[in-house]
């Protein structure tokens, strides 16, 4: 197995050190623009937030009592992530007498998460 692993090292690594220098300096910069952006994927990598954040994109919205039946969860546990995923801007709520109703903050959410969906189904092509 480790003689596998560092055969794989050697072939996927430069065998000398050398860069492009205006292209790696251009793009330092713009890496900077990143910043935070993985907060959204850390809310989103919690496998009861996605199944939560994918009900919501096949339903324009949901209320608390309605994820809790989804996930197979208490209401407590269900308004605790729907919380989560509001305070990362990701969701959003009403209230409407004693329900409140959760939707999806916005289309890129919608977006990320189909986007995510239809990569995850896809063939997995190694070289």
């Amino acid at each position: 197995m480790l003689e596998k692993l560092i055969q794989t090292a050697e072939k996927d690594t430069c065998e000398t050190f050398c860069f492009d220098e205006p292209k790696v300096n251009t793009l330092k910069n713009r890496v900077e623009e990143v910043n935070g952006v993985e907060l959204i994927f850390k809310a989103l990598s919690d496998s009861t937030r996605i199944k939560i954040a994918y009900a919501l994109t096949l339903e324009k919205e949901l209320c608390v009592c309605d994820v809790a039946n989804i996930i197979g969860s208490s209401t407590a546990t269900a308004s605790h992530h729907l919380r989560l995923l509001r305070s990362m801007n990701l969701a959003k709520y009403r209230k409407e007498g004693k329900l409140v109703f959760y939707s999806l903050a916005d289309d890129h959410i919608h977006q990320l998460v189909s986007i995510a969906l239809i990569h995850s189904k896809e063939e997995v092509v190694k070289e």
